[in-house]
């Protein structure tokens, strides 16, 4: 994030009512303008006015469904600040006690969404091929290949290593409109997050047992560059999924650092390099 990017998300996050707004955001994710005014005690002109500034930092984003418009919280600018001033090692810990204190103090949370805006210096066509292409995907997903026709209906295989058959997760697309949207559901649980995330065998029978969830992209032209927003819900109430797709878990970095991978291939020629 460049500093004038970086000087508006803390000019946003400076005014107390911006900061009401983002805090009834966590609380519900994807209110419309009404839902917001009715938990707050402010004007509608006086919200659309700070919705705006949030918007203009990227704190938050927005997208249509049907006539309604719908707001999201966006951690691309949290993320980009914590990576400036937050090395890996002490983020894990911070976060560590930040999940341990949401624990103790909040009731839980009904089921989450995820949601992300980044802007990429490409096309929408080469963004689309970065989505949907093994060649593109092998290189910032850790070196997993994602093979489909795109069609809807269509499965999607996994294919961890070149000289590995594909695997079929159970995965389908939902939507496919090129250049513009990509959808389909996303697998369950596989036995190497247990592994990976040290969980016992109840813990990742539990896990198993969630519902399968579902990822959109939503590709927009922006200026010489694409807006790219990234949907992932559909979960079960605290869903562990959830936590790992969205990087509350320790030891994954979840769509904020594929994401980031992808835009640094995209524009530099180069995945980020491996932690």
């Amino acid at each position: 994030m460049c500093e004038v990017g970086m000087d508006a998300v803390f000019r946003a996050l400076a005014d107390p009512s911006r900061r009401r707004l983002l805090d009834s955001l966590h609380e519900r994710n994807g209110q419309t303008l009404r839902e917001l005014c009715a938990g707050l005690e402010m004007t509608r002109q006086a919200v659309s006015k700070h919705l705006a500034v949030l918007e203009a930092a990227d704190l938050v984003t927005t997208r249509r469904q049907g006539r309604a418009k719908l707001h999201h919280l966006n951690a691309a600018p949290i993320n980009a600040v914590a990576d400036r001033w937050i090395g890996r090692y002490h983020r894990e810990q911070a976060r560590a006690l930040a999940d341990l204190r949401r624990a103790l103090e909040q009731p839980p949370m009904a089921a989450p969404t995820f949601v992300y805006t980044t802007y990429v210096n490409t096309t929408p066509e080469q963004l689309w091929r970065a989505l949907t292409e093994p060649a593109f995907t092998r290189r910032y997903w850790g070196g997993a290949a994602l093979e489909s026709d795109w069609r809807v209906g269509s499965p999607i295989r996994w294919q961890d290593a070149p000289d590995e058959e594909p695997r079929d997760l159970g995965q389908r697309v939902l939507e496919a409109e090129p250049y513009r949207r990509l959808s389909y559901s996303w697998h369950l649980m596989q036995p190497g997050h247990a592994e990976f995330f040290g969980w016992s065998a109840e813990e990742f029978a539990e896990a198993a047992r969630e519902r399968r969830s579902r990822v959109t992209f939503e590709l927009e032209p922006y200026g010489s560059g694409v807006r790219l927003t990234v949907v992932h819900d559909d979960f079960d109430p605290g869903s562990r999924m959830h936590q790992a797709i969205s990087g509350q878990l320790d030891g994954s970095g979840g769509w904020p650092e594929l994401l980031a991978s992808m835009k640094t291939l995209l524009e530099t020629g180069a995945p980020l390099p491996t932690p």
